[in-house]
């Protein structure tokens, strides 16, 4: 998925040369034309060179079998808490004041080049740190001095020291941009420089997709709101990263990686997402998320009234994609969704795209549904689905023509007045379409309010703990009449 770095062993081989012999032929000097004969010349060949072999360093994350420190750190931040494998932030160490360390023991000697490091609020402050190595606990080695953490990085962040044999690693706190405070969450140690490539130092919002009119979720809760976090538009514009759930691609797209189980946005989803939210407001947070105003968007067919506060008319969304990985267990219905698309309403959806691939099959199926806010003879809301390619059964054979995971393919939503258009294309194909008159559905009427919504809503709460749902985006260009900042 990302790059690698490699590493170059020299290989030597026995050099040997052979011997030509070449006809010469030799001319004599003077007149009368005499004859020249031939002598064997010997000329040696160049040696043979071979050009060194390129290896991938085999990247191994070391077990770490203690973590201690100075004993000042509180009961509830102990060392213990930066080895656990628990992500969230109030399972950390932290330790006040400066030239605190955390020690980690390895257990055995084994070679260290690089750390990834989860920092408490690593997305709003800098970490200062240095990191030393030791075999014995009584030489230690200096693998990298005065080092900053980068400030905008949710997750876990890599961090490449001078390749060294240890069995001891000591990360020594140099407090950070705020305060003296030293947290980290949670920390690994790599053989490999670079961690085999599973990290970038580019940045989601280096990788050409405008951010700024955007907010993103994830499925943590760092503000004990008990909801998920959303980040926000000037925060991903600034280079807001997340090693676990948003980050950029080797490929130069934006990967958002969605676990089955977490945070949700509110208590009445089921399901968890990474998902980007329109923002037309583009960081101006005197206006509200919400209403007809200028950071959401109405249909042609609104008021007049209506399509003067809002900020945009009818909307176009274009998005080039991958889908990289689905679930392959849980309830029968469930298996193998996502949603890759949305607009949404102020309560309800006027489309939701989804992706699915079964186990069993190859390539996988694209349709949508269409929840109108006219409601059934039980009260809920009519909703109806389109397939484009292939079957959204839970029993669906192999698509003749569905879409392979990895395989990039874009998707283009269209409103028009009351007219929803869904087009799906990929290199080499000819593209699929399908139109849906919403003109019933009222979502043209005063104090409907919509937005676009990109990534992956993750459909499945009953898969196994460790499945997950990931898409990598390479495009996404949202337009609106009226909309001044339309790409």
């Amino acid at each position: 998925m990302l790059s690698q770095k490699a590493l170059t062993n020299q290989s030597y081989l026995s050099l040997f040369t052979s011997s030509l012999l070449v006809p010469l032929l030799l001319t004599g000097c003077g007149g009368g034309g005499s004859s020249g004969s031939t002598s064997p010349v010997t000329t040696p060949t160049p040696p043979a060179v071979e050009t060194p072999l390129t290896e991938v360093c085999a990247n191994k994350i070391h077990t770490i079998v203690s973590a201690t420190d100075d004993g000042s750190s509180a009961t509830e931040f102990s060392p213990a808490n930066a080895i656990d494998g628990n992500t969230a932030s109030i399972s950390r160490w932290s330790s006040d004041g400066v030239d605190k360390a955390l020690t980690l023991d390895l257990g055995t000697t084994e070679t260290v080049g690089a750390l990834t490091i989860k920092w408490f609020e690593g997305a709003e402050r800098v970490a200062s740190f240095s990191v030393e190595t030791s075999i014995d606990q009584n030489t230690w080695v200096t693998v990298l001095t005065q080092a900053e953490s980068k400030g905008n990085q949710s997750g876990f962040e890599l961090v490449n020291v001078d390749s060294s044999q240890a069995r001891y690693v000591r990360i020594i706190g140099l407090g950070n941009s705020e305060n003296t405070n030293n947290g980290i969450v949670e920390v690994q140690v790599h053989h490999c420089e670079d961690a085999t490539g599973l990290f970038t130092d580019v940045l989601p919002n280096e990788v050409g997709i405008e951010l700024v009119d955007w907010y993103l979720s994830v499925p943590t809760d760092e503000d004990d709101s008990g909801t998920s976090d959303s980040i926000s538009e000037t925060e991903l514009a600034g280079g807001y990263s997340n090693s676990e759930y948003f980050y950029a691609s080797g490929d130069n797209g934006i990967v958002m990686r969605s676990p089955s189980y977490g945070f949700k946005t509110s208590t009445n989803t089921n399901y968890v997402r990474v998902e980007l939210r329109e923002m037309l407001r583009r960081g101006d947070r005197a206006i509200s998320t919400q209403g007809v105003n200028k950071n959401n968007w109405v249909f042609g067919s609104a008021s007049a009234v209506g399509q003067a506060d809002a900020g945009g008319i009818d909307g176009d969304l274009r998005v080039t994609l991958a889908v990289n990985d689905v679930t392959t267990t849980g309830e029968n219905y469930q298996i193998g969704r996502l949603v890759i698309g949305q607009i949404h309403a102020n309560d309800d959806e006027p489309i939701r795209l989804y992706y699915r691939k079964l186990p069993g099959n190859e390539l996988g199926s694209v349709y949508f549904a269409h929840e109108s806010r006219v409601e059934d003879s039980e009260g809920d809301n009519i909703e109806t689905y389109v397939e484009l390619i292939g079957s959204r059964s839970n029993s669906a054979s192999n698509p003749v023509d569905g879409i392979a995971l990895n395989e990039k393919f874009s998707y283009h939503i269209n409103v028009n007045v009351n007219l929803l258009t869904v087009t799906i294309s990929r290199e080499g194909k000819a593209d699929v379409s399908a139109h849906y008159d919403m003109s019933e559905s009222k979502y043209d009427e005063d104090g409907q309010y919509h937005y676009f919504k990109v990534g992956v809503y993750h459909l499945n709460n009953s898969s196994d703990p460790d499945e997950f749902a990931q898409a990598t985006f390479y495009e996404i260009k949202n337009s609106h009449t009226g909309y001044v900042q339309s790409e």
